[in-house]
């Protein structure tokens, strides 16, 4: 195959042009870096990525001398300037070493590109972009990197620092300048001026660059229309022709159809500055010129690099002669595109909305059409990415006063369909590859063949190339679709790259010049087969927008603004969704910016998530709020005063000041008078759907090999939100010791979840998990963040405000109504203390109605009919009421008690116990201190119980009598508050796990009496732990075992807990004298709350004989013995100060019986005549009807 002149195949063009342009690339991306000061890469230019010596003081003079006598520098005879450079020298050449080889690999860049393009005008190729498409862009492509990288070199400021440095070092170190510093010097000196020196250097390439150029007048005036054009021809429209929606997208031009605009106005620009005189030649040029400038204000040179196209191309044509028409036409299209091209723009990003709107909504239903209409999507995506890209390149570049134009507030909706067809395409891949294989078989393997059969003249090599393209398109099957096969047409396309540059040269025997349909048949073929293995490649191609990374800050304030307008807030998981193109603009020429860029993409990527999460906790906060106030109004506290005016108005009562507003009854909010009418929650509630669809988009995004989940962002900030809300609920204020009552905190909280649980409808959220994790940390003391929980407040307030006042004798607490009261004082209490402890007390309708009821009461005439009612039927009940009642009395049951046992749970409420036994433990270790002050006194009371006179004698040597009495019954006290909660536990149990609370019951009723006492106690553990009551109370067993002393011996423990029994037994007459000691019937107990007694001796007893391994039952009988004689020798005493309550206090030793359950009224009976008890319950009976008369 010897031919006499050198073949196309030996010059390699397709395979030059294939690496160069990559090179080239690799080489932008490193000078790029350079520029941004450092070999790190550094988004906010940070001074510290900048050579140390181009910042050091000591060194500035030096630097200096050397950019000034750039690029000779005599080094003999300036010692004294660069003296100082001496000492560095070796750490110049090995921190410079990698800048100044950049620009040596530029330089030699540069020698390759001017090589390959003078053997491209030796061999006279022919380019047009509409036959040979991939030689004539690779051409066009290299014109422009080449042009490109020479201009942002020249915006290197340490340019001639760094390699002037460099090379003094090197002679310094070696003796001699390094080989490639005078050509390099040069070239710096050169390029200056980079466009200036290359229109010098493009005049001989003129012919071939202009010839591509020309070629694009065939495409770029049919993509450079306005909106209006676009929709006239209903451009990317499936549905506007039904009847040819199910054949292929066909164009002479396919890979012309997505070709990026930007790309074609860079040949342009770029492309006839350098060979500008055939601007003067051909009006094809100029009406492609003049169109190229009068779209954009500047062009992107890489990245955020920018070239201002206007003033650069006057500044060059005002030094040449004749080009004064020129310039006028640069400064008419410069007014153009400030009139004009933002409007442009903004018209056709209106249009593109819509347009792949419909798109993406006619795929996600038809699927199948992504094969026919392919080509349809990447054209879309392709002019979607170049109008974003314009807008974002301008609106950083603004030359213009009005902004209007450079700011799209649906930007983001853009971007979002974009994403839906991306989407859509790496989805249905599969359904592509079958079309196209079919395609690529049955249709396009026959006409080429068919060609190439037609052909006149075919050399052996491009027979042999275009036979094995036949083969390989015959050979393919939709089997090995089905079968998963991986496909690679690389070979295939690169071929035909290498055929393009075979038949486009001069003398070529096939030229492509005659054969054009052959190239466009080839161009779609190419095409199809990149719809088989490449479409990733295409998307990043067609779609690429890792711009964003380099406009962080416009970017950001896309996102702001996207999240600010809620009809666009549904598009904001674009966002998230780009982050994941940044690292498609890396380069293998530069690895040390993908590590950077990376994690520029994973901060973004988190900051985007977390903000929506942010706005999205925000909106559903601000529903709980509204939420909560709603179900605040049908609180009992609110409606007093609309039952008051009800019942007034039945018994024909004026009723408040003439002219008075009427209060707005809950339930009006729901009344709407037309659709137009528009409420803040409807408000809230479809911001937070919108939000909602964009978490809800996808289930998870990999950005650079890490994974993100939305929804997971919502989750973490709503666990957070509602554990700060349900604290924040509670109103604790520690100054003023307020806090919210239990029973309206649940009802707050269970509005908050109901709203929680709602979003579930927008989201595809475990919402029960968040409940779990922030209710069960709420029945701790303190959350996973080491805060104060509702159980650590509401435990503190009880023990530290309620039962403080109790103990000072302000609170007393009422068994009839299980309630602690308030008592009336003269400093009177900020609290109500039946608000916040009544389990099943009462309070009437006159006084105050400030609590939810479980239950209404209607007094009639005398008798109680218990009627389940909720509080909007009350006034149902009103009405109904016979005329002749006035002022029926409604009593209402309050669940305070239950309340704060539903929002601690079984935790918590062990907690609130364990921190009351506390308290208790305290309480016993002082009274163990009292007995031990008067243990020889006791020791002898308690074998002298039937001697009254030594008794007598032996009680007034007893010290601190009052404060033993005292400090039992505040134990009393505490053991009282904790059996209501422990009650209220209980039923709150039995209404959510009955079943496991009757087995734990039946299993505690049947312990049998010989069972060991350590399985005794786990029973009864299970059992308080339930709510359940027993016989001995395994939380105070265990507080009072940790408070045994090491100094004193068992059976010294064990005395003293005998003789306490003694001291409260021989102190109770004293009661008798105190005037609080009067029992009162109404709440069958003493005002200063010595009934407690009964509790706490029984408990007490229990708790310490078990502990030191005695007998109860035994203890209690001694107890009783010694009570009962003291108090019967108070039935003779005559003083009538001494005896004043003496039948108040014989009702103790009757309560401590029916407390106990290791006592009985047989026992009682025998020591203490049942007689003096009925008798002193007669007398306190009538004694309190007289008081009360």
């Amino acid at each position: 195959m010897s031919r006499g002149v050198i073949q196309p195949s030996q010059q390699k063009l397709a395979e030059k042009l294939t690496i160069l342009n990559d090179r080239g690339i690799g080489m932008l991306t490193r000078v790029y870096n350079i520029k941004k000061q450092g070999q790190v890469w550094k988004a906010c230019g940070d001074p510290k990525a900048k050579p140390s010596y181009l910042v050091d003081k000591n060194l500035e003079s030096a630097v200096k001398f050397i950019v000034r006598k750039f690029p000779a520098v005599e080094t003999r005879n300036n010692n004294q300037q660069l003296a100082q450079l001496q000492k560095e020298k070796s750490e110049i050449l090995k921190n410079l070493a990698l800048y100044y080889f950049t620009f040596v690999d530029v330089m030699e860049f540069k020698d390759h590109v001017c090589e390959l393009l003078n053997t491209i005008d030796a061999c006279q190729v022919f380019f047009d972009i509409t036959v040979n498409f991939d030689l004539t862009k690779n051409y066009l492509d290299l014109v422009v990197t080449y042009t490109t990288l020479m201009i942002i070199l020249s915006r290197i400021e340490e340019r001639k620092a760094i390699i002037g440095l460099y090379n003094y070092a090197h002679e310094m170190t070696h003796g001699a300048s390094d080989r490639e510093y005078p050509r390099l010097g040069q070239m710096i000196v050169d390029y200056e001026n980079p466009l200036k020196k290359m229109m010098e250097e493009f005049v001989p390439h003129g012919k071939s660059l202009s010839d591509a150029l020309i070629s694009l007048q065939v495409v770029y005036p049919r993509r450079n229309l306005s909106a209006d054009q676009w929709r006239n021809a209903q451009l990317l429209s499936l549905i506007s022709a039904p009847s040819t929606m199910l054949n292929p997208a066909q164009s002479d031009t396919m890979p012309c159809e997505y070709l990026s605009l930007d790309t074609m106005e860079k040949w342009i620009v770029f492309g006839f500055i350098l060979c500008h005189a055939v601007l003067n030649s051909d009006q094809a040029a100029l009406s492609l010129w003049k169109l190229a400038l009068q779209s954009s204000t500047c062009l992107c040179l890489f990245r955020d690099e920018v070239f201002h196209i206007h003033k650069a191309a006057e500044d060059l044509f005002v030094n040449i002669r004749g080009y004064n028409k020129r310039i006028n036409d640069i400064r008419e299209c410069k007014e153009q595109a400030l009139s004009h091209a933002g409007s442009m723009h903004r018209e056709r990003r209106k249009f593109l909305r819509s347009a792949l709107k419909e798109l993406a909504t006619v795929l996600a239903d038809q699927p199948g059409l992504l094969g026919p209409k392919a080509l349809f999507v990447f054209m879309a995506l392709s002019f979607a990415r170049d109008e974003i890209i314009w807008l974002l390149r301008h609106a950083d570049n603004i030359q213009k006063k009005s902004t209007d134009d450079f700011i799209d507030k649906h930007i983001a909706e853009l971007i979002f369909y974009m994403e839906e067809l991306r989407a859509h395409v790496r989805k249905y891949g599969p359904v592509m590859q079958r079309y196209y294989v079919q395609y690529l078989s049955g249709f396009d393997a026959v006409v080429l063949n068919e060609m190439v059969q037609n052909l006149s003249v075919c050399p052996e090599d491009e027979s042999i190339i275009m036979s094995s393209f036949v083969n390989t398109m015959t050979s393919l099957s939709v089997k090995q679709v089905e079968d998963g096969e991986v496909f690679d047409f690389r070979g295939m396309r690169l071929d035909w790259f290498r055929l393009q540059a075979y038949t486009s040269v001069s003398k070529a025997s096939l030229g492509i010049a005659d054969h054009k349909e052959l190239g466009k048949m080839m161009n779609t073929i190419i095409f199809h087969t990149k719809m088989v293995d490449s479409l990733v490649e295409m998307l990043v191609e067609t779609s690429d927008l890792s711009i964003f990374c380099f406009y962080s800050r416009a970017f950001e304030k896309m996102f702001q603004q996207c999240l600010e307008l809620p009809s666009q807030s549904r598009h904001s998981i674009c966002f998230p969704l780009l982050c994941a193109h940044f690292m498609s603009c890396t380069h293998e020429l530069c690895p040390e910016e993908r590590h950077h860029i990376g994690d520029r993409s994973l901060s973004l990527c988190n900051m985007f998530l977390d903000e929506m999460a942010k706005q999205a906790r925000n909106l559903i906060t601000d529903i709980c709020t509204e939420q909560c106030t709603l179900s605040d109004q049908l609180l009992p506290k609110h409606c007093a005063k609309t039952i008051s005016q009800a019942v007034n108005k039945k018994s024909k009562k004026a009723t408040g000041k003439k002219g008075e507003p009427e209060r707005e009854k809950p339930g009006v909010e729901s009344m709407r008078k037309n659709r137009l009418l528009v409420t803040n929650l409807d408000k809230l509630h479809t911001a937070l759907s919108e939000l909602c669809f964009s978490i809800n988009y996808v289930p998870n995004l990999v950005v650079w090999e890490h994974t993100f989940t939305p929804r997971e962002y919502l989750t973490s900030h709503l666990e957070i939100r509602f554990t700060k809300s349900i604290v924040g609920m509670t109103m604790y204020n520690q100054a003023t010791q307020e806090i919210a009552k239990p029973s309206e905190l649940l009802t707050s909280v269970r509005a908050y979840m109901t709203v929680l649980q709602s979003i579930e409808n927008y989201v595809t959220i475990d919402i029960t998990r968040v409940f779990n994790n922030v209710l069960l940390q709420q029945t701790q003391h303190l959350d996973s963040h080491g805060e104060p929980t509702i159980t650590s407040l509401y435990t503190n307030w009880y023990l530290e405000t309620l039962l403080r006042q109790v103990s000072n004798g302000h609170i007393a607490y009422f068994p009839a109504m299980k309630a602690f009261v308030n008592l009336p004082t003269e400093n009177e209490l900020t609290f109500n203390a039946e608000e916040y402890s009544d389990i099943s007390g009462t309070e009437t309708f006159t006084k105050s109605l400030e609590s939810e009821p479980l239950l209404v009461l209607v007094k009639v005439n005398k008798s109680f009919l218990g009627v389940p009612i909720p509080f909007l039927w009350m006034f149902i009940v009103l009405h109904l009421l016979p005329e002749s009642i006035e002022s029926p009395s409604l009593v209402f049951v309050f669940p305070e008690m239950r309340s704060l046992s539903e929002l601690l749970g079984p935790y918590g409420m062990k907690f609130l116990s364990e921190s009351l036994m506390w308290h208790i433990a305290s309480q016993v270790s002082e009274l163990k201190k009292l007995v031990v002050e008067n243990m020889e006194v006791l020791t002898q009371m308690r074998t002298s119980f039937d001697k009254p006179d030594h008794m007598a004698a032996l009680f007034k040597k007893l010290t601190s009598v009052d404060s033993v009495l005292k400090r039992m019954t505040i134990i009393g006290v505490i053991l009282s508050f904790r059996s209501l909660a422990q009650e209220a536990l209980r039923d709150v149990l039995s209404c959510h796990i009955p079943f496991l609370v009757s087995s734990v019951e039946d299993f505690k009723d049947h312990i049998p009496r010989e069972t060991d006492m350590k399985v005794a106690m786990n029973v009864y553990e299970l059992s308080s732990a339930a709510g359940l009551p027993c016989e001995i109370d395994p939380a105070l067993v265990v507080a009072l075992s940790s408070q045994k002393s090491e100094n004193i011996s068992p059976e010294e423990e064990y005395k003293i807990a005998c003789l306490l029994m003694v001291f409260v037994a021989v102190s109770l007459p004293t009661l008798a004298s105190n005037v609080m000691s009067q029992y009162s019937p109404a709440i069958e107990g003493h005002c200063n709350n010595i009934h407690c007694l009964a509790k706490a001796i029984n408990q007490i007893a229990a708790a310490l004989f078990t502990i030191h391994k005695g007998s109860i039952e035994d203890r209690l009988k001694e107890f009783l013995a010694l009570a009962s004689s003291s108090l019967l020798k108070i039935g003779q005493e005559t003083d009538k100060m001494t005896t004043r309550n003496r039948e108040s206090v014989y009702l103790l030793l009757d309560m401590i019986v029916q407390e106990s359950p290791f006592l009985t009224m047989d026992l009682l009976e025998s020591c203490f005549p049942y007689v003096l008890l009925r008798n002193a319950y007669h007398a306190v009976y009538k004694q309190s009807i007289s008081a009360s008369a």
